[in-house]
């Protein structure tokens, strides 16, 4: 008998929705010129991969020219920090990045650390939100790039990128942030009025994985990362995945279609769950339950159970979550996210986020819910004995 899937994990990756990859099809099957190529086959990969970049374009109010496409959030980070640092090396070495960064912004920024840039990580409060004022305090004359997420992956948590954009522009300061998390949540229409450059990826917007976006504001000094042909203006050399970058245009489409809509329906499941989960649980924690959040993600301490316990049990039930970001799965201890809010390394590796979607039903938030409580009253008297 097959076992029903429950998946509540969709701030790691999501489905690939219909209209994605009916868009990806041709590029299987017939469609396979490189968009270099001059031919008739090289003009239709070039149609389309323009039409992609005009469609991400319109989204986000910005020129073609300002779209360049990655191969997903990672490299886009990488090409923001290690860009912008470059380019402006002459100018200042001082960046600013929060503690709650994802990985591929705290290590890139660790390793221009290590190569003689002077990096400050912008503490954030129990909240796990960045205080503009403390970032503000933090720069000097020699800041050459502030870096904060728009939602952090594990909390939810928004943060005040509107106001620390501003306080950059005022300055000088290139502004980057990641919004992998925020786009297809969140309005990002008017990113550009407060942004320098906006990292974006397709599998967190039921695309496909291995496509992204950089979203680069005309005049915004950046250096190639990837150096090759005179690809993506130059500044990311190496052909394009045509196939995946159309099911990224067509995801996107769909990710802010009736956007205000999709959002109150899926935050009123997560109040659902979560007010379940107090009902029937003692000794929880909802994590950034006062900040404004996305409407999916809700992270949730466990008093007295390990995460990696209730994960299995959950998993054992088909039910799919995690314990943090999924590109942390296998490093040694709690969350670097939780842990910069002030909890307790205890405290954190009791923690479980839960990342609702489109497909997400009240009758599963019910039974997850009431399998949580199972568990983890199971796990807590195996732990008195």
């Amino acid at each position: 008998m097959s076992r029903q899937t429950i998946y509540f994990d969709h701030n790691a990756t999501t489905a690939l929705c219909p209209e994605a990859r009916q868009a990806m099809l041709p590029f299987f099957e017939g469609e396979f010129g490189n968009p270099s190529s001059y031919h008739h086959l090289g003009r239709k990969a070039r149609a389309s991969l323009q039409a992609s970049r005009y469609g991400l374009a319109d989204i986000f109010n910005c020129g073609p020219g300002e779209v360049v496409f990655t191969s997903g959030g990672t490299e886009a980070n990488n090409m923001a920090l290690r860009g912008a640092a470059a380019a402006l090396r002459r100018r200042g070495r001082h960046i600013i990045v929060s503690a709650i960064e994802h990985h591929s912004v705290l290590k890139t920024a660790e390793a221009l650390a290590a190569s003689g840039y002077d990096v400050t990580f912008a503490p954030v409060d129990d909240q796990g939100v960045v205080d503009p004022q403390r970032v503000a305090a933090a720069t000097r004359p020699d800041t050459i790039l502030i870096s904060v997420m728009s939602a952090n992956n594990e909390t939810g948590a928004l943060q005040p990128v509107h106001e620390l954009g501003k306080l950059s522009r005022r300055q000088g300061i290139v502004f980057h942030t990641d919004a992998v998390q925020a786009f297809g949540k969140i309005d990002l229409g008017t990113v550009f009025e407060w942004a320098d450059l906006v990292t974006l990826a397709s599998h967190k917007i039921y695309g496909p994985a291995g496509a992204g976006a950089l979203l680069v504001r005309n005049g915004t000094p950046l250096a190639s990362v990837i150096t090759g042909g005179h690809h993506e203006r130059g500044l990311r050399g190496g052909t394009e995945n045509i196939a995946a970058i159309a099911g990224f245009a067509a995801a996107s489409l769909q990710a802010v279609a009736g956007l205000d809509e999709k959002a109150a329906r899926i935050g009123s499941l997560r109040d659902r769950f979560e007010a379940r989960l107090l009902e029937d649980i003692s000794g929880i924690c909802i994590n950034s339950r006062d900040a404004r959040r996305v409407h999916n993600t809700s992270n949730i301490c466990f008093e007295g159970v390990e995460s990696e316990s209730v994960l299995l049990h959950l998993d054992l039930l088909g039910i799919c979550a995690s314990a943090g970001s999924a590109c942390t799965t296998g490093e040694p201890g709690p969350s670097h996210v939780l842990r910069a809010m002030g909890l307790s390394n205890m405290q954190a590796q009791g923690a479980l986020r839960f990342s609702l979607g489109r497909s997400t039903t009240a009758e599963e938030v019910d039974t997850v819910a009431a399998a949580l409580a199972g568990i983890v009253e199971k796990l807590r008297s195996l732990s008195s004995l």
